[in-house]
């Protein structure tokens, strides 16, 4: 099979390269996929540029979310999975092997049946992506009918936040860096979108919500943010963090404590099988009925993955970018 493959650390164009390797057989538990795309997300483009937890492998394949269709299952699963049009994710977590190849052999948990009137392309963007966004919105007993800020709102997580949160009765605010990405913020379903470089975002969310602050802030760089996160709750709020650009942060203690503020932090690729259950379901759910849109901001053959990895590490993408397997 073609698969593309790194084993150092460092620039994409200088490590990445594509090559021939032995056709995977699944194993017991598993399920083996013939990969029509593959999603490219921040997580793997870091994890190639950096020695970090795939130092332990000497070859990786990157990726960790694609789609396609199962051809082979291993001793233990349903034979009548073969031919399944599946979404996987966690391929590449503490795995050599993900889903920048022709195949890939995983855990049968983590392929979900994609539903008939979603291609191949939009589910390989819905690993971590989509569950990391039901998380966020859902967690801690979720936002019905209150006021949440999603932070990058024309992000790949922060897009599907919002439409869930709206899905869920929210009101929904973003924040955003140009009035392109506040465009399809409001494309998305916010109520308003706040540019964090120009303006105050604890202030304009007062002002939002008649001096009130919002029920959850979704956090995507907690480094960077905390100061104007936490500025935006109002007393009692949740603070739900996904991500953070350093690995260093501070929140300050008193106006965490003076708010009574939840602090709740969690990985997607960490989720109980239970919650990943639960999250799939319900993005199936909302996929097959076609309220749940998918910004693709580019495709790439897997020829190409080095420019795709550019497309991310530039920020230049606003949206997913997806190689074509």
């Amino acid at each position: 099979m073609r698969a593309a493959v790194y084993s150092a650390f460092g620039p994409a164009a200088d490590v990445l390269s594509v090559v021939e390797l032995p056709t995977p057989e699944p194993g017991p538990g598993e399920v083996r996929v013939r990969l029509a795309a593959s999603g490219v997300n921040p997580s793997d483009v870091k994890s190639r540029a950096v020695a970090t937890r795939n130092a332990v492998y000497k070859r990786v394949i990157p990726h960790s979310d694609g789609a396609g269709t199962i051809d082979a299952v291993g001793d233990g699963v349903d034979k009548g999975r073969i031919g399944a049009r599946v979404w996987v994710f966690n391929a590449q977590w503490k795995r050599a092997d993900g889903t920048a190849a022709e195949y890939v052999c995983m855990p049968a948990e983590f392929a979900v049946a994609l539903p008939s009137n979603v291609d191949f392309a939009v589910g390989a963007c819905l690993g971590i992506p989509a569950l990391t966004a039901w998380r966020a919105v859902t967690l801690n007993g979720g936002v019905a009918r209150r006021t949440a800020l999603v932070t990058g709102g024309a992000g790949g997580v922060g897009h599907y936040a919002i439409q869930m949160a709206k899905y869920e009765g929210a009101r929904v605010f973003a924040t955003v860096s140009s009035p392109e990405k506040a465009a399809i913020a409001r494309e998305a379903g916010a109520d308003a979108t706040i540019d964090y470089r120009t303006e105050d975002v604890g202030a304009r969310v007062r002002e939002l919500t008649g001096g009130e602050g919002v029920d959850r802030v979704i956090e995507l760089d907690i480094a960077g943010n905390a100061k104007s996160s936490l500025d935006a709750l109002k007393p009692g709020g949740t603070l739900a963090v996904y991500g953070s650009n350093k690995p260093d942060f501070t929140l300050s203690f008193t106006p965490m404590i003076v708010k009574n503020v939840t602090a709740a932090f969690f990985i997607v690729y960490e989720l109980s099988p239970a919650q990943r259950r639960e999250g799939a379901a319900w993005v199936n759910s909302r996929l097959a009925m076609g309220q749940l849109k998918t910004r693709i901001a580019a495709r790439f053959p897997l020829s190409e993955i080095a420019a795709a990895h550019l497309a991310v590490e530039s920020g230049k993408a606003i949206g997913n970018v997806v190689l074509d397997v």
